[in-house]
């Protein structure tokens, strides 16, 4: 799509059944610059939907049958998810193309046709769609600054995982979030809840780990009353509460096996039954869950139904240990830094090469939640404006388990540590002195500058 000071050239699909018709609003809409293509089926629309790429789709309501209007502008919904769809309809079918409406079309036009009125929505939609693109380019960038609903990194492997939120999100597919515990699992999560159709409903995390089985079962399906002692009133569980949101089940993979049969028949019929009713009740949840152990594994060990792994993973978004994206680390540190200053109410310290070094040395076993806890608790016991080695926590100065490759730290002088930091951090980013750079967060010409000192190529 073309912008600037002049009109937003736009790629046009016209769909119209009547040939005479779509050469009009073609030659009507090429005037101003907009490159159009013209189809005049409902099945040459989805052709060209699926192969091609629209900015707006200008498409006549009732073609072949009464529908085939709205069924095009399904399609534009799954298949052209940026894009402006335009309705032309006949004076009676107002009420329909009202109806479009709400279901994501831009607007309508009715016949006759307005040449003008034609161009002056088309251009309308096309610098609306021109606009959002503008908008969710800034929000990457925004996002890799400061973080995608808290998600921070710009690494190549968490870029993947955002785009993966983003591409998952609006639809209702289950999906299941595998990584190490402290990975961020429930982060991810909430930004899928954040970016779908069900934001404004609730979002009801459920860890799923160390429940007593009949507690687990009152928990998440509710009871009424009389259905054990002490059960004086009917309680909802989380599917009901979550009606209509997102519910979010962590540490899936310690869900007791008697327990997932109900689960499934939540997942592929949208029911439960209560502790001590008789009748199922309808509820629409989205299911997000999340595990740090091998669920596939597992099923084929009998410790986890298979037909319920394959249910819950109809998308699944596995998140990297932080000691495979260790240039986002220089990112997350300055972020808690940032973060835990403003709590305590102090001026933001910096972080000197040394402690960076150090921190980005670390193995992290327990990921982002350990670096996170670990920065707070060099922000309460620091002593002035720069954090330094000194501020770092003992066991991350002492690191027996230490990079791949590296051994351990402990009774390494602060040079020592320091070329063998810069040396693996090299390796690591295949000897790109600019991205090596970010990942120890320091500069490329301090870096160049210890190189040429450590005598390192």
């Amino acid at each position: 799509m073309a912008g600037g000071s002049e009109a937003v050239r736009a790629q046009v699909l016209i769909v119209d059944d009547e040939k005479g018709h779509a050469e009009i609003m073609a030659e009507a809409l090429r005037k101003p610059g907009h490159v159009c293509t013209v189809v005049h089926s409902r099945k040459a629309a989805e052709d060209e939907l699926r192969h091609g790429n629209f900015d707006v789709i200008v498409t006549d309501l009732v073609m072949e049958t009464e529908r085939s209007g709205m069924e095009v502008l399904e399609m534009v919904g799954s298949l052209q998810q940026g894009a402006a769809a335009i309705l032309v309809t006949a004076h009676g079918d107002v009420a329909t193309a009202k109806e479009a409406l709400r279901g994501g079309a831009y607007d309508f036009i009715e016949k006759p046709l307005d040449v003008v009125l034609l161009r002056n929505v088309v251009q309308r939609a096309a610098e609306s769609v021109l606009l959002r693109h503008q908008n969710a380019t800034l929000r990457g960038q925004v996002d890799a600054a400061y973080g995608f609903e808290g998600i921070i990194g710009d690494s190549a492997a968490i870029r993947q995982v955002i785009q993966s939120i983003r591409q998952v999100a609006p639809t209702n597919i289950p999906v299941l979030i595998t990584g190490e515990s402290g990975t961020g699992k429930e982060l991810v999560a909430h930004a899928i809840h954040l970016h779908s159709k069900r934001r404004e409903r609730r979002f009801i995390p459920f860890n799923a780990a160390g429940q007593a089985e009949s507690l687990l079962e009152d928990q998440l399906f509710g009871h009424v009353r009389g259905a054990f002692t002490g059960a004086d009133r009917d309680r909802e569980g989380v599917f009901e509460y979550g009606d209509r949101g997102t519910v979010f089940l962590d540490e899936i993979g310690d869900m007791p096996l008697s327990m997932q049969p109900k689960l499934l028949r939540v997942l592929e019929k949208g029911e439960i039954v209560r502790l001590g009713a008789n009748d199922a009740k309808r509820v629409d949840v989205r299911f997000v869950s999340a595990t740090n152990r091998d669920l596939k594994a597992a099923s084929k060990q009998g410790q986890f139904r298979e037909d319920l792994f394959y249910r819950l993973r109809g998308v699944e978004i596995a998140i990297p240990p932080l000691r495979e994206r260790r240039e986002d680390i220089p990112l997350l540190v300055r972020h808690a830094v940032g973060k835990f200053a403003r709590e305590l109410e102090r001026p933001i310290p910096s972080v000197s090469e040394s402690a960076m070094l150090r921190l980005v040395s670390y193995h992290w076993p327990g990921n982002v939640r350990e670096l996170v806890n670990a920065v707070h608790r060099m922000l309460v016991g620091q002593s002035g404006a720069v954090l330094d080695v000194q501020d770092v926590p003992s066991e991350v100065c002492s690191d027996a388990s230490a990079p791949e490759g590296g051994g351990s730290l402990a009774g390494r002088n602060l040079e020592r540590l320091e070329k063998e930091t810069i040396r693996q951090t090299l390796a690591l980013a295949e000897n790109n002195r600019e991205l090596a750079a970010q990942m120890l967060g320091i500069g490329e010409r301090t870096l160049y500058r210890k190189l040429k000192e450590y005598g390192l190529r």
